[in-house]
């Protein structure tokens, strides 16, 4: 029996893939903080798109990791990462920690292990997103996909009961957690660096939108938007919608593909406000424009919840159209001196990393505790 105040001799973070540094690589890397010797495993890793943090702990990789292509088309593989995740040993572990947005919680651990999943999100392509996934693929996809997914979700649903405790990333994949697998989670918000980013008394007199150019994010909505208030607006991205877009911007709106990390945090803190299109699981841009002193205008749905207070950090709006978003624009614009920078801050503040790591350590403490 484990007990209260057990440390854990033996952690494995299983991670579903590194093959880039995006949110889920940044939590990976705040837990491998929170367990130094901790192993990694994961279905593919390309170790040079990863940051030399992540290569220097131990990685071990599923049978994915020698299919053909699999850097480039491991999510081809996903019919097959049930099975590469039973086939992972991890024996002798007793503290297994799943990062879940892809497939990881699956793994069979010790059976006095304690199992702790951090979900991103239940698989989009097997859930909310399905449709649309389908609908995008190509024709073998499409006909494939039916089977394959069905028995995918039920693998999913059964894999979720032999975890012990759930972490969700917001209020909003919590509510995921529970209608995909019928459990309760925990909300930890992810960890953002805050003071990295910090204010300024300069402003640019524009607006901002930040954020890859893919179809949710919702870049057309600010853009088309931002031709009728005839407002700057600048737009800060790169993607398969980037074309589009362009071609839709009227002489107010100026595009950049992307800012190094010192053009990013001026961005950010000479802006007006952030403009947030998108319904994110949770989404760090915000809560890095309020760390920079700046107020959030944010779809009212999905993480922004979590972290925009309406008149203290920003505002929602409530309909993801032109129209809404316009209105919220304009009611900004007459309320803009209401927002105090140090509010903003305040707000940000919430997200620390700090506070991940006391609540990721409680929770584990207790499942311990617990046994």
């Amino acid at each position: 029996m484990a007990g209260a105040g057990y440390k854990p001799r033996r952690v494995a973070i299983v991670h579903y893939w590194l093959v880039g540094m995006r949110g889920g690589e940044r939590v990976l890397e705040r837990l491998l903080r929170l367990y130094p010797g901790a192993d990694i495993f994961t279905h593919v890793y390309v170790p040079d798109r990863v940051s030399g943090f992540i290569r220097s702990h131990t990685v071990k990789t599923s049978f994915i990791q020698k299919l053909p292509g699999a850097a480039r088309l491991y999510q081809r593989y996903l019919p097959l990462m049930p099975l590469a995740l039973e086939e992972l040993d991890l024996s002798g572990y007793d503290l297994v920690i799943s990062s879940e947005s892809g497939p990881a919680k699956g793994v069979i651990a010790d059976p006095d292990a304690l199992h702790v999943c951090y979900c991103h999100s239940p698989m989009r392509y097997l859930w909310d997103n399905y449709h649309e996934y389908r609908a995008s693929s190509g024709r073998l996809a499409r006909l494939a996909m039916p089977l394959l997914m069905h028995r995918l979700r039920r693998w999913d649903v059964s894999s979720a009961q032999h975890i012990d405790l759930i972490a969700a990333n917001s209020g909003f994949i919590r509510q995921r957690v529970h209608r995909a697998w019928n459990r309760e989670a925990e909300v930890i918000f992810p960890p953002v660096a805050v003071d990295e980013f910090a204010p300024t008394r300069e402003r640019g007199g524009y607006y901002l939108w930040l954020s890859q150019m893919t179809p949710y994010k919702r870049a057309d909505l600010a853009v088309e938007a931002f031709n009728r208030l005839k407002l700057p607006l600048l737009v800060v991205g790169d993607g398969e919608m980037a074309r589009a877009v362009e071609k839709m911007a009227g002489p107010t709106i100026t595009f950049r593909k992307r800012l190094d990390f010192a053009g990013l945090k001026k961005a950010y803190a000479e802006c007006r406000a952030l403009v947030f299109t998108a319904r994110e699981d949770f989404g760090m841009v915000p809560v890095e424009a309020n760390a920079s002193g700046r107020p959030v205008i944010a779809f009212g749905a999905g993480g922004a919840l979590d972290t925009v207070v309406p008149g203290e950090s920003g505002m929602l709006f409530a309909e993801q159209t032109v129209d809404s978003l316009v209105d919220a624009v304009e009611r900004f614009e007459r309320t803009e001196a209401d927002f105090s920078p140090d509010r903003c801050i305040a707000n940000a503040r919430r997200f620390a990393p700090e506070r991940f790591d006391a609540a990721f350590t409680a929770l584990v403490d207790r499942g311990f505790a617990s046994r």
